[in-house]
């Protein structure tokens, strides 16, 4: 661990000229690619694509001027490519990757304190059979977490409790009926995709959880050891892209209760043109209904196949009033108002250059901090922080 790495260091500008419009970089952190930024306070936490690079640490306090902190490797075989922080907590993903990797590390999560952001502490290790853990929320207090187990097929939802952060309880746990095959359940999907949560956010007493190419369900957790059905609705196999993130909105819009859900551009079930995102009316939770949708204008300009990761990656889980940052893979950041959930439009974008050696840009997450500033990653190779300057 430790600063002044050369392949860590932050740079402001870039090399050519990327399209704008409403935004302007502040500046680049020449990282290793990304899966998620997270921002608490003016820490910034990277959590990176591929080992040995596991988790980068930030001072953002100057955003002009990242600073690099600390950074955590792990070992082959592994990839520990999200992260979440809070109050001195930090919980980032390992998760196995293709047949390699020493089983005495094994998949779960790492949660550190990071009370001092410069000399992260592994606090415990908590550990799950199967792959291991993807993408979570975190309130402070508890996980909401999409990890493997033996005796299941594909991720599932568990909430897990870090009131002592050094010896973890589960609260809570939840599937789709059939993945539990060591239950007896009768697996029904054996001509389709495996069921796998991809990751579950909270919001009051419900949890919003995206299952790939099984849809979203909306749960119940009043009673968190006893997660309950409310719905559930799935768009495949009719559209050919997986569920990746399911937003709700806090406050109502145009008197309605609206949620966002981003389905990702990989992993589709046939050549298809890019993915986008839905907005969908929740005021009946228990029959949710799409509304309208958001597509980078131009983009599909015919329904012809295009290759993966052109299109629509996942929203910011931070943003401000009803304008959402969105990854959007090799279209960037795009910013949009979905103040008219009818009619959601694009009021700003940063396209940046494809890093060296790279055909084009693969912005894999997005996030906000307090001052309204972007981190927007690549997946690829960097971090940029952007200025939204507002509609003109």
């Amino acid at each position: 661990m430790g600063g002044g790495r050369s392949s860590f260091l932050a740079k402001t500008g870039s090399r050519t000229m990327p399209e704008t419009h409403n935004t302007t970089l502040i500046a680049t952190i020449d990282c290793p690619g990304g899966g998620q930024v997270w921002i608490d306070g003016t820490t910034l936490y990277v959590a990176h694509m591929t080992p040995p690079a596991g988790t980068s640490i930030y001072d953002v306090a100057d955003p002009r001027h990242p600073r690099l902190l600390a950074h955590i490797e792990l070992p082959a075989g592994f990839h520990s490519h999200k992260v979440r922080a809070r109050d001195g907590l930090m919980i980032v993903n390992h998760e196995k990757q293709g047949e390699d990797g020493d089983p005495a590390f094994g998949g779960g999560l790492g949660i550190y304190d990071v009370s001092t952001p410069s000399r992260p502490r592994l606090i415990h290790k908590w550990r799950t059979g199967g792959s291991g853990v993807h993408r979570f929320d975190f309130d402070g207090r508890y996980a909401y977490i999409s990890p493997t187990a033996d005796g299941f097929v594909g991720n599932f939802v568990m909430i897990l409790d870090l009131k002592d952060p050094a010896s973890p309880q589960e609260a809570g746990r939840w599937w789709i009926p059939g993945q539990h095959t060591a239950g007896g359940e009768e697996y029904p999907w054996g001509n389709y995709v495996k069921p796998r949560c991809h990751h579950p956010l909270r919001m009051g007493d419900r949890l919003y959880v995206s299952y790939w190419h099984h849809g979203f369900f909306i749960l119940d957790i009043a009673d968190l050891a006893r997660p309950r059905l409310v719905s559930a609705m799935n768009s495949s196999p009719a559209h050919p892209h997986p569920t990746h993130t399911c937003l709700p909105i806090p406050q109502p819009l145009r008197g309605r209760r609206i949620m966002v859900v981003a389905d990702e551009d990989v992993a589709k079930l046939r050549p298809s043109p890019p993915a986008f995102s839905w907005i969908y009316d929740i005021t009946d939770e228990r029959q949710p209904m799409p509304i309208a949708t958001f597509d980078v204008e131009g983009l599909d300009k015919d329904g012809a196949p295009q290759p993966k990761m052109m299109g629509c990656h996942q929203p910011s889980e931070v943003f401000t009033d009803t304008v959402i940052p969105f990854a959007w893979f090799a279209q960037g950041l795009r910013v949009v108002d979905i103040a008219d959930p009818f009619r959601p439009r694009e009021i700003g974008f940063y396209k940046p250059d494809p890093p060296p050696g790279s055909e084009f840009a693969s912005s894999n997450d997005v996030t906000m901090d307090k001052r309204g500033l972007i981190y927007l990653t690549d997946r690829q190779r960097g971090v940029h922080v952007i200025e939204f300057t507002g509609t003109s």
